[in-house]
């Protein structure tokens, strides 16, 4: 129970970086001495000290004789920082508990491994499963090559995104477009097509302003991080005058061939191939996960979001659910071929149901 509630402490600790670790995994750190905490931590940042880092600093010399409480296996090499095993062994701590292997296959095992050798007393794997939520999109991208997917969508209750002369302003909650905010915030990218963002005259940014009070706090404007923006453009619609490109902020346009127009610096054309006369998705996830983008945030029309849920590369579907009937004819949330056995039909598995505003949010995992 004593190892339990640190743990929990830690989780919650590693929590405070989930706007801005990418594409560093989300870590906490909890170290405790005669039963009295003297040392907290989490990671903020790629390049900055991490969780362990943070806590041992704290602690000082009451990390001699220590147990150590961290989210996730300390690292065992030199990248941007130094090795946190190597001051955990500095420290003389006496015991380090861990939820969970780091999959990172230069990590995995082996900074266990090496605190073993230096005499330090090790359990791991506890709490595994409540640690590892903390970093779903990493472990996906460390185990597959793959990124996590996130499909968020704003919906009548008779399935429709929008009317049919597709006007879809406003379907969903002041609240539910609040919330969608946070997801941006939290994701390491966003994605949509040209189509959508032209026709909505979108920047794809995270508004800062329209966070909730306790995000601003833990979260405040000056370390705001803008997810790279992502936009499937297989018909060179984009052009350097539209409004996505005027602000600032890495994008990129993923196309099947280049054009030679002035594009600022932070825009990068991304060339990948066709399958069946559509860019191939599962392609350009692969080629993202490789650029260590750990989650994504879809925000797209019917053809993309069947395109995906057929394809099965979907990992969570998002539903903000509004108290709404736009009719027959409004546009439908999903373009998918007609079904005609109940046994091929999709399926998901409800996760979280909440009521935001008026809407309710869906949180759905495909089977």
């Amino acid at each position: 129970m004593i190892d339990e509630f640190y743990m929990k402490y830690a989780i919650k600790l590693a929590k405070l970086g989930i706007f801005t670790t990418t594409p560093n995994p989300n870590v906490g750190c909890v170290i405790v001495n005669n039963n009295k905490i003297v040392g907290t931590g989490y990671h903020l940042k790629s390049g900055q000290n991490h969780a362990e880092i943070n806590a041992l600093n704290m602690a000082g010399k009451y990390a001699k004789n220590s147990t150590v409480y961290v989210t996730l296996e300390p690292c065992n090499y030199f990248n941007l920082t130094p090795p946190c095993c190597n001051a955990l062994i500095k420290a003389k701590v006496n015991r380090v508990i861990i939820a969970n292997k780091d999959p990172n296959p230069k990590i995995n095992g082996y900074g266990i491994k090496l605190l073993k050798k230096f005499g330090i007393k090790i359990k791991y794997n506890f709490m595994s499963k409540e640690a590892e939520k903390l970093n779903l999109g990493f472990f996906k991208r460390m185990r597959t090559g793959f990124p996590w997917i996130q499909l968020k969508l704003a919906v009548s209750l008779d399935g429709k995104i929008g009317l049919y002369n597709g006007k879809s302003k406003w379907i969903s909650s002041k609240e539910s477009r609040i919330d969608v905010q946070k997801l941006r915030a939290k994701s390491s990218a966003i994605l949509s097509t040209s189509n959508t963002v032209l026709k909505d005259n979108a920047t794809l940014l995270v508004r800062w302003n329209e966070l909730n009070d306790y995000i601003k706090k833990i979260y405040p404007k000056n370390l705001l991080r803008q997810p790279i923006r992502i936009i499937l453009d297989r018909s060179n619609l984009i052009k350097p005058t539209n409004k996505l490109i005027l602000f600032p902020g890495k994008i990129f346009l993923i196309r099947l061939k280049y054009t030679f127009e002035k594009w600022p610096y932070y825009v990068k054309q991304i060339i990948i191939p066709e399958k069946n006369g559509f860019l191939n998705l599962k392609y350009l996830f692969k080629k993202l996960g490789h650029k260590g983008i750990n989650n994504i945030l879809i925000e797209a029309g019917s053809i993309l979001t069947g395109s995906l849920l057929k394809n099965k590369l979907v990992d969570e579907l998002i539903v903000y659910l509004s108290p709404k009937l736009l009719g027959n004819i409004a546009l439908n949330f999903c373009n998918l071929n007609e079904f005609y056995n109940m046994n091929d039909v999709l399926k998901f598995n409800f996760t979280n149901i909440k009521k935001i505003g008026k809407d309710l949010r869906l949180k759905l995992k495909p089977l």
